[in-house]
């Protein structure tokens, strides 16, 4: 995958998005909106803009790309430097296109300016959803009806169907009433039968001759107050994403709070006693970290 395969997929899930030594792509939620000159309705969906100076490296695409690529995070680092190199080249002489997050150019005073996609929605929310053009709504004026009065009405009504009509209203009214007083007397017998089984549940006694004995466990809590750093991250998604690439190659890796700098810390592995711990270190700086360190809290 290039550099901006690995940026187009990281907008999904972050609002920013650093190449170091580069600049930072951005993205800003914005509301549903409606044009009303064209029709036309446009779901939500993530601003895009671009910041030259972001160029800080704060590890969330290195990070990335070391999980994604299962290497090393300097590795990954060498692999940014490498296409940045190339995109610098690039812009010197033409336009770049960064997958379908927008394109980069120069302009006369050798500014970069970023175009966004206007196509490409980074906000998962808005999956499936696309602009809708629909026509314009005419307004048609209904008829009026002229109501029939009360007293026209009682005029065309024949005398047998007004017979008819009481008939049917005094037969449905003893219905209702043989019925009502069916209905009364299930309920009583239901709630006598309830009741008596009630009595019955609250008479009974269970006794159990031979009680099982007591069993007391003396469980002894083991608390892992022994850490080894793997690093100290001021943004938490960026502590997370430290976490998930550790867990993948095989440690024990956890976030073990914050440090008095206000940074998140993320520890290889924790252990009980500080001899353990030691044994660790030296193991993880000859294979994984020379710049790992003991914590203890």
């Amino acid at each position: 995958m290039r550099l901006a395969d690995y940026i187009n997929d990281l907008l999904y899930r972050y609002d920013c998005v650093i190449v170091p030594n580069f600049g930072g792509f951005i993205t800003n939620k914005i509301a549903a909106s409606v044009n009303t000159t064209t029709h036309t309705f446009y779901p939500p969906k993530k601003r895009l803009t671009f910041n030259a100076y972001l160029q800080h490296n704060d590890g969330l695409l290195a990070n990335y790309i070391a999980a994604t690529k299962n290497s090393s995070f300097e590795e990954a680092v060498a692999f940014i430097t490498e296409e940045v190199a190339l995109w610098n080249e690039e812009l010197a002489t033409t336009t770049i296109q960064v997958a379908s997050v927008g394109s980069l150019s120069l302009n006369e005073s050798k500014k970069l300016i970023f175009e966004p996609n206007p196509s490409s929605n980074f906000l998962t929310d808005s999956y499936g959803l696309a602009e809708v053009t629909v026509p314009a709504v005419e307004r048609v004026e209904q008829e009026k009806v002229v109501p029939i009065s009360t007293e026209q009405e009682t005029k065309t009504i024949p005398l047998y169907l007004k017979r008819v009509a009481a008939a049917a209203v005094f037969v449905g009214v003893a219905y209702v009433g043989w019925n009502g007083i069916q209905n009364q007397q299930q309920q009583d017998a239901l709630a006598n039968q309830e009741e008596a089984v009630q009595k019955k549940i609250q008479s009974a006694t269970f006794v159990i001759d031979n009680p099982l004995p007591t069993i007391n466990l003396n469980v002894r809590k083991e608390t892992k107050n022994f850490h080894i750093i793997a690093g100290a991250f001021q943004e938490v998604s960026n502590a997370n994403s430290k976490l998930v690439a550790l867990q993948e190659k095989g440690f024990e890796a956890s976030i073990v709070g914050k440090n008095n700098l206000g940074l998140t810390q993320v520890a290889f592995a924790s252990y009980t006693t500080r001899e353990e711990a030691r044994k660790a270190l030296e193991t993880i700086k000859a294979t994984a970290s020379k710049d790992a360190w003991l914590l203890a809290k």
